[in-house]
Parts: C-alpha cells; structure tokens; sequence
C-alpha cells in the first residue's frame, strides 16, 4: 500500500511539473532532482529482455486519461509501453469519440475474425460505423493543425515517471487515412518519443507500400499486427517492400492458428520484428481459449528465454486479453503476467 501511494504523489507532482506550476510567484519547469527523489521508478527490462505493454490492456478501466493510464502502467510494474491513441491525442486536445469503444470492441473483433453476427449485432455495427466515420472527419480536420508540443509533454510526463513509449498506435494508419493522417500519426510517434507505430495489417500490398516509404522519411518503423490470419508468410510482401516494415508479432494468436513452432519464425525474422505481443492461447485442438499464464498451450517460457538468449532489443509486450476473475482488474492482472516473466527470467 506504501508503494501504491508513493506512485500516486509521484504522478501528481511529475504531470504539475511537466506542465509547469505556479509556487507563489514562481513557475517550476522540471526540477528533474525532485522528480528522482519522490519514488521508485518501474523496471521491466528483466535479464535483458524488455517487457512491455500495450495499453489495451487497460481498456476496461473507467478512466482512459493520459494520466490515469500511466498510472496504471506504473502500479503494473511496466517501464516500456505501446501506447494506443486516445490518451495522447486527448491530453492533445482531439475531439471527443461518442462511441463507447469498450463496449463495441468485441463486437468489432467478432466481425474482422468473420465470425457469425446475430442481425441485432449487424445492426448495432451499422450504427457504430457511421458514428466512427463522422468522428474521423471530425479528428481529420483537427489533426491538421494538431499541436505537436502536447505530444512532447505526455513523453515528459511518462519519461519522467521512469516509462518509456516505444510504439503509438491511433487510428490514423488505416487505408482510409489520408496521407495528412499518416504524416500526423508518425510525427506525434516521434514527438512521444516512439521508434515504431502499429496498426492491424491492412491485407492490402499498397496500402503497406505507402506506408512503408512515409516511415522511411520519418526515420520510423511500421509494425503490423496480425490475428490468427498469421502464417510463417504473412508479413513477407510488406517486409520486401519496405526496410521500415515490420512485425507486430502476435505469439498467442500465432499459435491458436495451428501454425508451426514460432520460435522458428522469430529466429529466422528477429532483424524485422519491431515489437511481439505475448499472451497464452490455447491451440486449435484445445478449443484456442485466451488463458491466465501458465495454463495454455503458447510456449512463453521458451520465447522469453530465446529473447534472453540471443539477445533480442524488440520488446515483448503484455496484452491482456485473456477474462478478467471476479475481484480482480486489469492492473493487478497485467502486474501477474509481468511476475510471471519475471519468474520464467530468474
């Protein structure tokens, strides 16, 4: 309970300090000395291998905010993150989305994984994309003239609490993007101080062929995300096409697939893997159940021994998909999945 409070002030006073505030007459601009002496700092760099999280895994958590979700990232024990769009671009000033995205999000998954939708579903669907395509023009014009500096102070706020953003992930990667969207998302990546961004892999060569040749320009990499539609072949057109295309490895979906053992994949792709998301997935004879760790069948302790081994950089990255156990939420459960590399480590 102590460490929990120390990280709550120490939240507290490093978002005033970012921001600046006013003490009597004066203004405070960092004071980094300060920021060192309220609280240890998160390490998940553990014997080498960088664990991360992608900031999904707090999707079901009432507050969405940039300051809450590092928070939540510090109370996981988490020191490198993937950082999903709605945080920054909020503390940014973007418009309000009015869909409920934790509602909807399965219902979308249902429907990219084309499973069978019910008609009240379909419909529900209907209604959530037209709302989402009058709340992308809305954002499309404000990220125009986006203020890049507030992207900068989220990256203080979370480099100061001892968190580092290696990959942003907005919406605005899609092939329904313009070129002005992409250009904004991969300057707000740099500004947040992020060496790569992600998006779902978009099944379509030119789409990762534009986006290929604007990461090069940025000095960026592009992961792409891939579901159970992921094959030893998957990312090979986008990896041809582009030195900045990369893999978002997906290992727990890779392995509900049926596909072949994946520590072959990784040792012969490690050079493009940007980052690789790590959950426990059942194979297809079991039923490809999302599992608490340690009880399915994706070879975790082998993967983050390989990483160790051959001393892999990308980082492997904690997505919480796997059902929540009554009394519990997701920070106590992402803080698990990190003990449970820790363990696999020592």
């Amino acid at each position: 309970m102590k460490n929990h409070s120390s990280r709550r002030r120490f939240l507290g006073t490093t978002a005033a300090l970012v921001s600046g505030v006013v003490v009597g007459s004066h203004k405070l601009f960092g004071a980094p000395a300060l920021i060192r002496s309220l609280g240890d700092k998160p390490n998940s760099l553990i014997d080498g291998v960088q664990i991360g999280c992608i900031t999904y895994s707090f999707r079901d958590m009432p507050d969405q905010s940039a300051e809450a979700t590092l928070q939540y990232v510090l109370d996981s024990g988490i020191s490198a993150i993937e950082l999903m769009g709605g945080p920054a671009e909020s503390f940014a000033g973007a418009p309000k989305n009015t869909v409920n995205m934790r509602e909807v999000l399965p219902l979308m998954r249902k429907r990219r994984e084309k499973q069978e939708l019910t008609e009240d579903e379909k419909k529900q669907l209907a209604e959530v994309d037209a709302q989402m395509k009058a709340y992308r023009e809305e954002v499309a014009k404000w990220r125009l003239s986006a203020p890049m500096a507030k992207f900068e102070q989220v990256r203080k706020l979370y480099n100061q609490a001892g968190v580092k953003i290696y990959a942003f992930k907005p919406d605005a990667f899609g092939m329904q993007n313009t070129d002005a969207d992409i250009d904004y998302g991969m300057r707000a990546a740099k500004a947040l101080g992020a060496n790569q961004v992600t998006l779902e892999h978009p099944a379509n060569d030119a789409h990762t062929l534009r986006l290929g040749k604007m990461a090069e320009k940025h000095g960026l990499r592009v992961g792409y995300h891939g579901h159970e539609q992921q094959t030893p072949t998957f990312w090979d057109t986008a990896l041809a096409q582009s030195p900045a295309n990369a893999l978002n490895f997906d290992l727990g979906h890779y392995v509900a697939a049926g596909n072949p053992d994946p520590l072959e994949l990784i040792r012969q792709k490690h050079d493009r893997i940007a980052s690789m998301h790590i959950k426990d997935r059942q194979t297809a004879e079991h039923g490809k159940g999302n599992l608490e760790w340690g009880k399915g069948d994706t070879p975790l302790l082998p993967v983050l021994k390989l990483m160790r081994e051959q001393k892999y950089k990308f980082p492997a990255v904690v997505e919480l998909e796997y059902q929540i156990p009554a009394g519990s939420n997701a920070v106590a459960e992402v803080k698990k999945c990190v003990n449970f590399c820790r363990n696999a480590l020592s």
